[in-house]
């Protein structure tokens, strides 16, 4: 099928599902930590709680992105069907996520709220390259890395504006601030909305020969695992080496997503997480010193969150730059990432030697120019190596490579690697920085010149 050129506004509409999406994954990476340590989490227990999100990523979308290549409905479209699924139960886990009363039904909360943004999450992939002609791959994705940087931006934010407005962001031990809870909820309707207009703003194609596609979704029946294993067997080459980059890009950012707050609360504003059980509650004087403690631990905690923020802010940036650059000339996917990798590291790595707070916003802007290139070149690269006809089964594989860096962070590679440094938890910061370039450097890998840069021009 010869797909037309789509407008600016076209693919906004098509995309605009991710600013909830996006939502979801801010809060959960900016305040997840935060709850469980309000919970009453060691620092270096964080990382294992937050298995659960590689672990569903793992597990659901690779089964989403086999199912959706098969699914096919009259009104809902082949993705669409998935966008609403996810969105209603994500926005349900939001809500719910900062009432847990204990650590485990926290932990709990997070494996159904990632199992369900992963469930949304994989089809919008596989929906630019099922839409878009290939020579608008690379603008599409850079839309879509635009809608998720003012996503990041506005939800890491959201906490902290809550309480400039005047909800309390105090709470006794063991509570989870209001201020939290009512970002959350919001959190909550802004994923359930915006991905409700994605759904009644965007028509897909239908199959090419709905009879052989008829036949497929008949064959395919029960020949689940062997199709995702000959898949798996199958995969291109130039998949598997933009698999070495994502590695080590995503072990950088799960170690940020579980490890900044406490690194960043202690190291930067000197104000750790208070500790529970190191204070006698009974006692008035302790107990007004853990208040106070707790406090400033609280409010340090919204001013990293706010910081973490800006790498949204950045990308958003980086984003439209680069969408207006893709929507004229060709664009070099390779070295645009390998840079922009590159400045990430130098950003983290600088969180250990800023001599104050205010320089920490410069280290998340860099932080932002590489996160909002890991969101759109290699997916822009993957979907030019791949057969169109199993693009959402190999957008699921892909994220294999997601995944698995962050399974083993969370099962102890983070907190083993930083501690080759120091006990500080700033030197996971570190880390993080030398991972991502070492992914930068990995770039040099890609030979592909289809996956380097598509050669048609936009008129």
């Amino acid at each position: 099928m010869k797909k037309r050129l789509l407008s600016f506004w076209e693919i906004w509409n098509m995309s605009f599902g991710f600013l909830g999406i996006q939502f979801g994954f801010a809060l959960q990476g900016g305040f997840m930590s935060r709850i469980f340590q309000t919970l009453g989490a060691d620092k270096d227990a964080i990382p294992l709680l937050w298995i659960a999100a590689p672990l569903t990523g793992l597990i659901v979308q690779p089964i989403i992105g086999y199912l959706s290549d098969k699914t096919w409905h009259s009104r809902w479209g082949r993705r669409r069907p998935y966008f609403l699924i996810g969105a209603i139960l994500s926005s349900l886990a939001l809500f719910f996520v900062p009432h847990s009363p204990a650590l485990w039904i926290a932990a709990g909360f997070l494996w159904i709220l990632d199992a369900s943004i992963n469930i949304s999450m994989e089809p919008f992939r596989a929906l630019v390259a099922d839409k878009l002609h290939e020579s608008q791959r690379s603008y599409g994705f850079v839309v879509q890395t635009l809608i998720i940087g003012i996503g990041t931006w506005v939800a890491s934010n959201l906490p902290w504006i809550i309480n400039q407005l005047g909800v309390s962001n105090e709470a006794g031990p063991g509570i989870v601030p209001l201020s939290v809870k009512v970002a959350f909820a919001i959190g909550a309707f802004v994923f359930l909305v915006s991905i409700l207009y994605t759904v009644f703003t965007t028509e897909e194609y239908p199959p090419e020969n709905m009879e052989a596609f008829r036949k497929m979704q008949k064959e395919s029946k029960g020949n689940f695992f062997k199709d995702i294993m000959e898949n798996m067997g199958n995969m291109p080459s130039t998949m598997k080496k933009l698999g070495v980059i994502q590695f080590f890009s995503w072990f950088a950012f799960f170690t940020m997503w579980s490890l900044a707050m406490p690194a960043l609360t202690e190291h930067i504003y000197q104000a750790p997480a208070p500790v529970e059980s190191a204070y006698d509650m009974t006692d008035a004087a302790q107990s007004a010193v853990f208040f106070e403690v707790n406090k400033k631990y609280q409010d340090a905690a919204d001013k990293v969150g706010s910081a973490m923020g800006v790498y949204g802010l950045s990308s958003m940036a980086f984003a439209l730059v680069l969408t207006f650059y893709a929507s004229r000339k060709r664009l070099n996917r390779k070295f645009t990432h390998m840079i922009s990798l590159l400045f990430g590291g130098i950003g983290f790595i600088g969180m250990y030697f800023i001599p104050n707070p205010s320089w920490l916003l410069f280290c998340f802007v860099l932080v932002g120019i590489a996160w909002g290139s890991i969101l759109s070149m290699p997916y822009a690269m993957l979907s030019s190596s791949i057969d169109p006809n199993r693009m959402g089964v190999y957008m699921g594989l892909f994220n294999m490579f997601i995944v698995l860096p962050q399974i083993i962070a969370a099962l102890g590679g983070v907190n083993f690697v930083y501690k080759l440094l120091g006990e500080q938890a700033i030197y996971a910061m570190v880390v993080a920085g030398i991972s991502l370039i070492i992914a930068g450097i990995a770039n040099l890998l890609i030979t592909n010149k289809k996956a380097i840069a598509y050669t048609v021009d936009i008129e």
